[in-house]
């Protein structure tokens, strides 16, 4: 797991929990994995990150298994809590209103892998190809952001009468001219009218009161059956992706010892940031917080490595379980993990 820090407060929270996945050691076990990449303050990344794991024990204690409409609900109850955090605050502190995070979670149990996402994070796995020995990169996770054609068309299909819907605003295209991605968790001022009015500031108000949500906090979640030649998943914000492109980044982690990858990964994305604006990697790490914000995003990255005789059997090996939010962890092959992650 690496992290690096781009604005004055680090928006971006990540975690990796292995061991039981429901309540009370009751099983089943298995990993998770979670990055979520805050904005317009650390409030709702930082609530995911205490909360939402919590969620899904509880959904899969209740099912007595895992399955996508366990993460489905837990999503749901992570977003109707930080709503319930909103409407306390909004008295006091009316912008917490326009604080949202994009939202991506992996969990592996039971042989299967499931890739849950809100926003414009990335889940790619590396896969090798018997034919010819290379690892190919294969993205998992559907975005939901406003460059992307398909999205502005899905927002434009849910919202026929609104014309500006999605809106092209210094070359970029935005949500109502105010926000990139279509869907997170929180972003309260954008899903619930009543939060879109004074004293919110006025650069978050829209002209038109709204009767529908506009931004969404139902993920897009794949299953994906875990197979032999599954050899690692790449987990990250997209401060890395603006850099690296799926391959590079698979073809980083390939050729390296695993020990430190992720913070390799970043490294490597900041070389790209430095190399874009003719600045030495060495000058833009001596920039300041928040004025690095100028040249790249917070990025936080976790790297998976797959054995999948132990993810068969993971759902069922009991084992100590293992927490770690926003530092970095290095498990042995022989551990109830069916993974390696690093820093």
């Amino acid at each position: 797991m690496a992290v690096v820090q781009a604005n004055n407060l680090l928006e971006d929270q990540s975690q990796v929990e292995s061991g039981c996945l429901g309540l009370n050691d009751s099983g089943p076990y298995g990993t998770f994995v979670g990055i979520y990449d805050g904005h317009g303050g650390p409030e709702t990344s930082r609530f995911i990150n205490e909360h939402l794991f919590q969620h899904l024990k509880r959904f899969t204690s209740e099912q007595q298994s895992m399955s996508a409409e366990v993460i489905r609900k837990a999503f749901q109850a992570t977003e109707e809590g930080f709503l319930s955090v909103v409407t306390r605050q909004w008295p006091i502190r009316p912008q917490i209103a326009a604080v949202g995070s994009c939202c991506l979670v992996g969990v592996i149990s039971s042989g299967t892998l499931y890739i849950a996402n809100l926003g414009d994070s990335r889940a790619v796995l590396g896969r090798l190809v018997k034919a010819t020995g290379e690892i190919l990169a294969i993205q998992l996770s559907a975005e939901h952001n406003a460059s992307i054609e398909s999205v502005r068309q899905e927002m434009q299909s849910l919202h026929p009468d609104d014309s500006q819907i999605v809106v092209l605003k210094h070359n970029v295209w935005r949500v109502k001219g105010l926000i990139q991605i279509s869907r997170s968790i929180g972003d309260v001022y954008l899903k619930k009218a009543e939060f879109n009015r004074e004293p919110l500031y006025a650069k978050f108000r829209l002209r038109e009161p709204f009767l529908r949500p506009i931004l969404s906090s139902d993920p897009a979640i794949l299953v994906h059956p875990v197979q032999p030649q599954d050899q690692f998943i790449i987990f990250a914000s997209d401060g890395l992706w603006e850099h690296l492109s799926n391959q590079e980044a698979v073809d980083i982690v390939q050729n390296h010892l695993r020990n430190g990858i992720a913070k390799r990964l970043v490294k490597t994305a900041l070389q790209e940031a430095a190399k874009k604006r003719e600045m030495r990697y060495s000058d833009l790490k001596k920039i300041d917080r928040g004025v690095r914000r100028h040249f790249h995003d917070d990025i936080s990255v976790v790297v998976v490595f797959l054995d999948s005789d132990l993810v068969s059997r993971a759902s069922s090996m009991k084992g100590p379980n293992l927490s770690v939010k926003g530092g970095g962890i290095s498990l042995p092959r022989n551990t109830l993990a069916p993974f390696t992650t690093s820093t």
